[in-house]
């Protein structure tokens, strides 16, 4: 069996070889491809990878022209992967490659994806506690019980990767991702080495994006086949608001005859029809937006069902 390894690459010089030389330590008889993406780095991580690839020609090496991030580094790899199974796994040793067969057992008892979760962790204070509210939000959220979705250390089947398409910061959401798309998904305690070389890539900044991913992902998992769910249900919510305010005001107008020009509540009342009344537009016609690409799609579905039947007739012909 083809194990892929793909390893995104940000300055981390000092711990390539070790972690090649330990992936092949692990992997038993598998034959297997490293793909390394080397997401901008400024010290010499390309040209060690460059050595080893020239070495061993199950080695990749891709070199992006800058950093675009580790999702879109994860997202070349899984283009690029060929491997019946594929792990991704961080470059800084605090993944242990001795724990692949482990991920390979979980694989082999029918889930098809397998997410390490670092039971326990080896990082500073400032990093576990907001990790820890990170996890119990994103839990919350999408109903997906895990007690780490933003562990590098994965094990996919190959149809699932192939299937992810990932940008932003939602490579902290993969687990969530392949569980909207119907695969299994689970998670098996690894053991997290303390960091030896070089530091964290991440600043306090990726809080702020990964709230607004979050906000993406709740949307293309559980609206993008109806997103009038979401606008109508805001946009019904804010109107029937405003409409009570509306009806408040009436009554005082007509029944105690209070002035409502200079009410800022009228205000607040119109604004909140018509911006209720935006959003459920807004719900219409992303309705009719994605029920025309469904139309496209089958339309494709049904015009290669019937070159592929033509095809199968020609052949038996």
């Amino acid at each position: 069996m083809l194990l892929s390894f793909i390893i995104p690459v940000l300055n981390e010089e000092e711990s390539l070889l070790q972690l090649y030389h330990e992936i092949l330590e692990n992997i038993d008889s598998h034959t297997y491809e490293i793909i390394f993406i080397d997401d901008g780095s400024t010290d010499g991580s390309f040209e060690i990878m460059k050595t080893i690839a020239e070495k061993d020609e199950n080695v990749k090496v891709i070199r992006f022209r800058r950093n675009f991030g580790k999702s879109a580094a994860l997202q070349k790899g899984f283009d690029l992967a060929s491997g019946e199974i594929i792990f991704t796994l961080d470059a800084d040793l605090q993944d242990n490659p001795e724990e692949i067969p482990n991920f390979l057992k979980k694989i082999d008892e029918g889930w098809d994806l397998v997410s390490g979760w670092k039971k326990h962790r080896r990082d500073p204070l400032h990093k576990r506690l907001p990790s820890k509210l990170f996890n119990q939000v994103t839990g919350s959220t999408f109903k997906l019980k895990l007690k780490d979705y933003n562990c590098g250390f994965k094990a996919y089947r190959k149809e699932v990767a192939k299937e992810l398409n990932l940008y932003g910061e939602m490579h902290r959401y993969i687990p969530v991702l392949a569980h909207s798309l119907g695969y299994k998904v689970c998670e098996i305690p690894v053991l997290h080495r303390a960091r030896e070389y070089g530091k964290s890539k991440y600043g306090s900044e990726r809080y702020l994006r990964g709230f607004f991913d979050l906000l993406t992902v709740k949307l293309l998992t559980q609206y993008s086949r109806s997103p009038l769910y979401l606008f109508g249900r805001v946009g019904l919510i804010a109107s029937m608001i405003g409409f009570i305010i509306s009806l408040y005001l009436a009554a005082l107008k007509i029944f105690m005859g209070v002035p409502l020009s200079n009410r800022p509540l009228l205000f607040l009342g119109m604004l909140l029809i018509l911006g209720g009344l935006q959003f459920i537009s807004m719900g219409l016609i992303s309705e009719l937006i994605v029920n025309r690409m469904s139309q496209r799609q089958n339309l494709q579905l049904s015009i290669k069902c019937t070159i592929n039947t033509e095809a199968s007739e020609d052949e038996s012909a």
